[in-house]
Order: C-alpha cells, then structure tokens, then sequence
C-alpha cells in the first residue's frame, strides 16, 4: 500500500553531520495524504524512542537529548521528510526508523515505518 524508503545512514565521526532522508510511496493510483512524518530511533539493548516528528503544516517537535542538533523538515509535494544531524555524538548512534501516518485512499488511516538506517557515530 504505502513504503518509506530510507537513505542517509552511515558511519560518521563525534562532531559530524548526517542528513537522513525518507521518501513515502504509495502504489500506483493511490493516495497517501500524510499528516505527521517522523523518525524514531532505537539503539542496542533500547527501547524505540522518538526523535523528532514533523507536522503538515510544519509544526515540529524533539526529543530532548537531540534540540538544538538536530532539525526535520518535510516537502510536502514530494512527500518527503528529512532529519539534518549535527554535532552528532556516540549516543546518538541507533538504528534510524522513518514513521508516517496519514489517510490512504481518503478512507483508511494508516501508520507506516520504515525498514531503518544505521548511524553509527564513533569517538
């Protein structure tokens, strides 16, 4: 019905910069209209914790350990979201996952994630 694909993950230096990247598809003639895209995070032996989501009309929200490092924004037109990474730190290193819910079709309410992107940050 609907895939995100992830791109941008790697392995980058304490210091660094990554962009992550995510790109909602929905299948041929459908709609997808998306309300909140977000990326959510889980390291080993972790729970999945939110990072940062985005809203439709461009509200934003972070989690704590990430503000003022990280920023998502979203083009809507390509239903797009994106997660500029700086200053990035070993903590941050996790499996990325991308997170989108929104009407599909106009008449189902969906919640779709990613496959994930590894970050790895080293020292």
């Amino acid at each position: 019905q609907v895939q995100l694909v992830e791109s941008g993950g790697g392995l980058v230096q304490a210091g660094g910069s990554l962009r992550l990247s995510c790109a909602a598809a929905a299948a041929a003639g459908s709609i997808f209209t998306i309300n909140t895209m977000g990326w959510y995070r889980q390291a080993p032996g972790k729970q999945r914790e939110l990072v940062a989501f985005i809203t439709s009309s461009a509200s934003t929200n972070y989690a704590d350990s990430v503000k003022g490092r990280f920023t998502i924004s979203r083009d809507n037109a390509e239903n797009t979201v994106y997660l500029q990474m700086n200053s990035l730190k070993p903590e941050d290193t996790a499996v990325y996952y991308c997170h989108a819910e929104g009407w599909f079709r106009l008449t189902e309410y969906l919640e779709v994630w990613g496959q994930g992107t590894l970050v790895t940050v080293s020292t």
